[in-house]
């Protein structure tokens, strides 16, 4: 089996951590420079139409780069905590109902753009790790570290005990997404645009923010929150 990821990018990337079984190139970009670094890594290339390659994908936004690539493989929490060990500051992201996979792929992107040191993600409920999000990762979901749990409450209870502290943002909350010192071990909780997180998991959570709007919509997508609340963390630790 495997994974079917499209888009030059998602294609050069995956190359690069060695995760391609086989990659397919439209027949027009046979002299391309990405089928020649496939055949130097002894990755097998077929030159394929066009049309070919949207029917392997069912999308036509393949740039003429298709590649099976190895499935995703995830992380267990246990795997996400050692990883992050090691630094003063560890930082994850709990992700609740991101059905969307452009949302997912995007959070990658922000993820690896920012050092987090894992992504937690509910078993149901959530967008899988599929070629959607690989393209839209940029590449970004070969090294991003995903654990998939069942429970988020016993997740947070088990990130509590050993010394995180569990920011959610809404937009509900009463302090700003600044106020906060994050100058600790923070799992940072993000909702879906249409239903927010979990009542349980706001319970559960130390801290509550938001984003102060200014303008005349009331929400921004989640990714692009998600990219400046990242972006927050990371600068009041430098």
């Amino acid at each position: 089996m495997g994974t079917y990821i499209f888009g030059r990018n998602p294609a050069r990337e995956a190359l690069e951590a060695g995760n391609v079984k086989i990659l397919y190139v439209s027949s027009r970009l046979q002299s391309d420079k990405l089928a020649a670094v496939a055949q130097e890594k002894d990755v097998p290339v077929k030159f394929v139409s066009d049309n070919e390659l949207t029917n392997i994908v069912n999308n036509p936004s393949h740039q003429g780069f298709v590649a099976l690539c190895e499935d995703f493989v995830t992380s267990s929490l246990e795997d996400l905590i050692k990883g992050a060990s090691s630094k003063k500051y560890p930082l994850l992201l709990i992700l609740d109902e991101i059905e969307d996979p452009h949302n997912f792929g995007a959070i990658l992107r922000d993820c690896d753009a920012f050092g987090v040191d894992g992504v937690i993600v509910k078993s149901r409920g959530e967008a899988p790790l599929n070629g959607t999000v690989a393209k839209v990762s940029a590449g970004a979901i070969n090294y991003v570290k995903v654990a998939v749990v069942v429970n988020l409450s016993q997740t947070i209870a088990k990130l509590k005990a050993i010394g995180y502290w569990i920011v959610a943002s809404d937009g509900s909350a009463k302090q700003t997404y600044t106020e906060i010192d994050y100058k600790s071990p923070i799992a940072l909780i993000v909702g879906s645009e249409g239903f927010g997180i979990a009542p349980l998991v706001l319970k559960n959570s130390d801290f509550i923010v938001k984003i102060p709007m200014l303008g005349h919509v009331n929400s921004l997508n989640v990714s692009v929150a998600t990219g400046i609340l990242l972006a927050e963390i990371t600068n009041s630790r430098n």
